[in-house]
């Protein structure tokens, strides 16, 4: 026998075991099943985005989550606290920061009292605190649900996002967004189930990791969508290709891909197959959804948008509305530097109210918005940042605050939660909790139940481990905060 032939029976032999019925493996498991009276595994081309029912009856469908990326500061928003004020630069008692850790400075060093110089007043029929930085935020106060005792475990930036987005600080965790879309899937078959936006100098600090899948297949990942030029690069067809030559490529290229899911099993393939379908089909539905100059000028105006093409926070939260409008599962909105430790460029006095200025009147508007349109009841709006900001001063500047992660303020609205309340209270400096403490498990936890999912149950195996956005320390629906 020459050698071609032997290489040819040893590749016969190979591709026999390798390839049939995806190997000898899978033929024994199916014969166990078979026995078993359960069902063989096939290569399925469901659409992994297609709906289907969680745990147990939602009270909503859609998130849209607002990041203000930086750690705003709650103690110039929304935590009012005259005995700051009254023993302004004064040390912080030692009992509040002993053995404690700052991310640029320490319990020893920088621990005067920085009193805020914003005015605060309670408005409406809850009596919420705010400060003059948000006098929209102010006017809606009565539909949304403040926390002002939230606490994290991670103090620098790019691993608190993380953190507060996948429930881990640790790389390959899926976040939020990949875990309701993986569990519930999208209402929407011509865009992506989680999109996200950003605005701001730059993206935040972490980049695509925190709207990452993780251990979850890809096609649950975010997808961000631009605000100048194609939504997605590359997403407009080539001048020399006609559509009918586009559709034979996309079917051509879908049958090489689905004769090696047969070959294979690979959910990676499946979300290939899907991710060509679902670019096609955006090449319509993603320009109608960008055009907010359809818009009429009365919603423009609710949302502080004087130019529809511009790009803006307050554009993306009018995007957002159109998101959820079409069924998409949820939305992130990065707002980027949150970040005021002092210094010319990153202080209180000037910084805060402009980023403030940015955010206030389009996070009213979007309330305001759905409310009307009769989404608020079954879209969850989040609000808040990876962390807060000390009630001390950094000692290089007295217009700056450090990083803080044992008590700051998030708001909610809609989706069940209770409108008109406050939960939670700071002690008399707002350095921690003195009442109903919330991890971010907690809020979590909380999330997924609004959404019909059980936190606890909602989980993937991987590599010999069974990963859950709450992870596998303790985590509580807070049901005060829903209605």
């Amino acid at each position: 026998m020459t050698n071609s032939e032997h290489l040819l029976r040893d590749e016969t032999r190979r591709q026999f075991f390798g390839r049939c019925s995806l190997g000898l493996g899978s033929i024994a498991l199916a014969a166990l099943l078979k026995n078993s009276g359960a069902a063989a595994p096939s290569p399925s081309l469901r659409n992994p985005l297609t709906p289907k029912p969680g745990h147990f009856p939602a009270k909503a469908k859609n998130v849209i989550y607002l990041f203000m990326a930086g750690g705003p500061s709650q103690l110039d928003l929304f935590d009012y606290k005259p005995q700051l004020t009254a023993l302004n630069g004064k040390p912080i008692p030692e009992s509040y920061t002993a053995g404690k850790r700052f991310a640029f400075m320490d319990s020893s060093h920088g621990s005067n009292l920085l009193a805020s110089k914003r005015k605060f007043k309670q408005h409406g029929q809850s009596g919420a605190w705010v400060s003059d930085l948000l006098p929209h935020t102010a006017g809606v106060v009565d539909q949304l649900t403040f926390v002002k005792t939230c606490k994290t475990d991670l103090f620098n930036h790019a691993p608190a996002k993380l953190y507060m987005n996948t429930g881990s600080g640790q790389f390959g965790r899926p976040s939020m967004g990949s875990w309701v879309t993986y569990g519930l899937g999208s209402e929407c078959d011509d865009l992506p189930g989680f999109v996200v936006l950003q605005s701001g100098p730059r993206g935040p600090r972490g980049g695509a990791i925190l709207w990452g899948s993780g251990v979850l297949p890809t096609t649950y990942q975010g997808v961000p969508l631009r605000n100048q030029g194609d939504p997605i690069v590359n997403l407009s067809t080539p001048p020399a290709v006609d559509a009918k030559r586009q559709r034979q490529l996309v079917d051509a290229v879908g049958e090489l891909n689905k004769k090696r899911l047969a070959a294979t099993g690979d959910d990676e393939i499946a979300t290939r197959i899907n991710a060509f379908e679902m670019a096609y089909r955006m090449q319509s539905s993603a320009p109608e959804l960008m055009n907010t100059e359809e818009e009429s000028r009365t919603t423009l105006d609710l949302y502080g948008i004087k130019d529809p093409q511009e790009s803006s926070f307050a554009r993306n939260c009018l995007l957002a509305r159109r998101l959820v409008e079409r069924g998409v599962r949820f939305v992130q909105l990065y707002d980027t530097n949150w970040d005021h430790h002092g210094g010319p460029t990153e202080n209180l006095e000037t910084h805060l109210p402009a980023k403030s200025r940015d955010i206030d009147q389009a996070c009213a508007g979007l309330i305001l918005d759905l409310k009307q349109r009769g989404l608020l009841d079954e879209t969850i709006v989040v609000w808040g940042g990876e962390f807060g900001r000390t009630p001390m001063g950094e000692v290089r500047e007295s217009t700056g605050r450090n990083h803080h992660i044992d008590a700051f303020t998030m708001w909610f609205a809609g989706g069940g939660f209770k409108p008109g309340s406050v939960y939670g209270k700071t002690d008399d400096f707002g350095f921690g909790a003195v009442e109903n403490p919330v991890h971010v498990h907690d809020i979590h936890a909380t999330l997924l139940h609004q959404l019909g999912l059980d936190h606890e149950r909602l989980s993937v195996r991987s590599q010999g481990l069974d990963f859950r956005l709450t992870g596998v320390d303790p985590a509580r629906v807070v049901k005060d905060l829903l209605a």
